[in-house]
């Protein structure tokens, strides 16, 4: 192949592999990390510095996460990643009964109770090394809780450009273990973690309030 083929080649490649990146920049569309109410918060992790908040199970919206969404024009995209929860035990796992399938299940809803979406998340515990980080300010050692994030799914969910605000809600909670299987559905249960809130959207004006 001449050298000038082999330039040629070399653009049209870099070209593809670019073009994809600069395709996800929105024209007009900022992200950032929304204003959060935690109702349940677990704490942040003693490795990624990020900040978990437990999914209480419910039916008022009042009563979830909240999440204030900015002025803005348009759809809001939110973003979030969802996590189940483990009760880790050292003394579980040199037994051989460490082993935990969880399949939480969460809504997100507008603020008179209307549902914009579900999400869900499955995982599998067997060793610490399944777990997403550790959470600061417990008793246990190294002063961490026992409770911990574990699994972990990239959610994104599109709000409709008249909300102002989203509510996160746990729905249901399965449970499976080497010695059966549970779900769990009652309300005022943390069923399930979320962290690394964000928001992409257009800016807008705020809103003036009604009379």
């Amino acid at each position: 192949m001449s050298r000038l083929g082999f330039t040629l080649m070399v653009a049209i490649l870099m070209s593809t592999v670019v073009a994809p990146a600069s395709s996800q920049t929105r024209s007009g569309r900022t992200t950032e990390e929304p204003e959060v109410v935690c109702p349940a918060e677990l704490g942040v992790g003693v490795t990624t510095g990020l900040r978990f908040c437990d999914v209480m199970t419910g039916d008022n919206p009042s009563a979830g996460v909240l999440i204030a969404l900015p002025p803005h024009r348009g759809d809001v995209i939110l973003r979030f990643d969802l996590h189940n929860r483990h009760t880790y035990s050292e003394e579980q796992i040199k037994a051989g009964r460490g082993f935990a399938k969880y399949t939480a299940v969460i809504g997100a809803l507008t603020t008179d109770n209307t549902l914009i979406s579900r999400a869900a998340v499955q995982s599998e515990f067997r060793t610490a090394s399944d777990l997403v980080d550790r959470v600061g300010g417990g008793a246990g050692p190294g002063g961490v809780k026992a409770v911990a994030p574990t699994g972990s799914a990239h959610i994104v969910i599109t709000i409709p450009a008249s909300e102002d605000q989203v509510s996160l809600l746990g729905e249901r909670l399965t449970v499976e273990r080497a010695d059966g299987t549970a779900t769990f559905t009652a309300q005022g249960r943390p069923i399930a973690v979320v962290s690394n809130i964000q928001v992409e959207y257009r800016p807008g004006p705020a809103r003036r309030p009604g009379p």
